[in-house]
């Protein structure tokens, strides 16, 4: 473990202690906690001779060089509760250390930031800095209750224009921990990421009629549960079909929900994900079409409403390229993969040019108490991140 992963490690643990939930690490939207991460990181930052402020929006940033193009590698610093102490915070963490590690760059600016709100905990609004950054807070997210949280930190919600990001800027890098099993199960430390998956998200509510259960006839049964059920094993029969697919109905609440009566009413989630958004948006008609036909068949009825609807987003083919020639050139094999959860880098990509490294996670834990990173893993991260900038350095000698 060199000492530069070693500070890295130590120092998201020492912001893991900052939390709203004392043996819990909590941290959400410019909470009193979010104060001490900014001042610990801030004056990192200042004495890396970096230019810093908290913009209106809470995000924490800090530029290094005045080259006419900025590198911007950012992650977001709150979590959900009873967290892990990687999600989002490496990803700060590692950009402040290769500004450290890299010195002040010769031909390019760069600026780390570490978003005010990633997850949406406190007001169940998600990527309200990384919205900010470019430009797509709208009158929904921007309500009486966030607005008065920027004022009550001492930010003016009038100043929010002045946190979009500036006309120099080429491109954004994210490193996160992947949040899956999938690196560990090939044994490798890092992968490239090509998008993040578009996702689909729907409340279903089968309505059939409640009864005794020893009273009523198999035949006769207006079963809700039975259809739900049937209705569930088709959507794992269907991602398990199609190749790179999930589908998940993680909630089911039963009425009257009692031993000796039939379900009367279901009500499930769905959520549905893909990288491709028309196999995802196919994926859902099909699933929509056969509850609809099993309740049909059962005699009840079936309604769908959507929560949802957010489209994949690819990564920059060339920086995507630049950062896999990283990978290489640092001794690493190269694998590319998609982002099943959603990241600030899809909301900057549309906006910034935009690439993503995963670290492996460890048993494939986030948003977990038990989440952690291998040191070896992150020693790879700061050898490809020094690359990295120096690539985009010599693109603008």
């Amino acid at each position: 473990m060199t000492g530069v992963t070693h500070h890295v490690i130590n120092r998201c643990w020492e912001i893991a202690a900052l939390t709203e939930e004392p043996g819990r690490i909590t941290r959400t939207f410019l909470s009193a906690p979010m104060r001490d991460v900014h001042h610990l990181l801030g004056e990192w930052m200042e004495q890396l001779g970096m230019r810093v402020r908290v913009d209106a929006a809470g995000n924490l940033r800090g530029v290094l060089g005045a080259g006419k193009q900025k590198l911007v590698i950012g992650s977001h610093l709150d979590t959900v509760p009873d967290a892990g102490a990687f999600d989002g915070i490496l990803g700060v963490v590692l950009g402040i250390a290769l500004a450290e590690a890299y010195g002040e760059p010769n031909n390019i600016a760069l600026e780390v930031i570490g978003f005010s709100e990633e997850e949406g905990v406190r007001f169940g609004k998600p990527f309200i800095g990384s919205r900010a950054f470019v430009g797509t807070l709208d009158e929904s997210l921007l309500t009486g209750d966030v607005t008065e949280a920027i004022r009550a930190y001492g930010l003016n919600p009038a100043d929010l224009p002045e946190a979009h990001f500036d006309s120099t800027t080429a491109a954004y890098l994210e490193f996160h921990i992947e949040q899956g099993p999938v690196l560990e199960s090939l044994n490798l430390p890092l992968g490239v990421v090509n998008g993040i998956a578009g996702q689909s998200r729907f409340s279903l509510v089968f309505a059939g009629q409640a009864n005794h259960a020893g009273t009523t006839p198999m035949p006769l049964r207006r079963d809700a549960l039975a259809a739900a059920a049937e209705w569930i094993s088709r959507v794992e029969a269907l991602a398990n079909n199609e190749q790179g697919l999930t589908a998940t109905v993680g909630s089911i609440r039963v009425e009257p929900n009692a031993g000796n009566v039939i379900a009367g009413k279901v009500t499930v989630s769905l959520d549905v994900r893909h990288a491709s958004d028309a196999v995802r948006q196919t994926s859902v008609r099909t699933l929509l079409s056969a509850a609809e036909e099993i309740c049909q068949r059962r005699g009840i009825t079936v309604q769908a409403e959507q929560k949802m609807d957010q489209a994949a987003v690819a990564m920059d083919a060339q920086l995507r390229q630049t950062l896999a020639t990283a990978v290489k050139d640092a001794g690493y094999p190269v694998h590319y993969l998609t982002s099943g959860a959603g990241h600030d880098a899809m909301i900057v990509a549309p906006y910034v040019p935009s690439a993503m490294l995963f670290l492996r996670s460890p048993g494939g834990l986030s948003h977990h108490p038990d989440e952690a990173v291998l040191p070896e893993d992150v020693d790879a991260a700061v050898s490809v991140g020094l690359k990295f900038i120096r690539a985009m350095e010599a693109e603008n000698v």
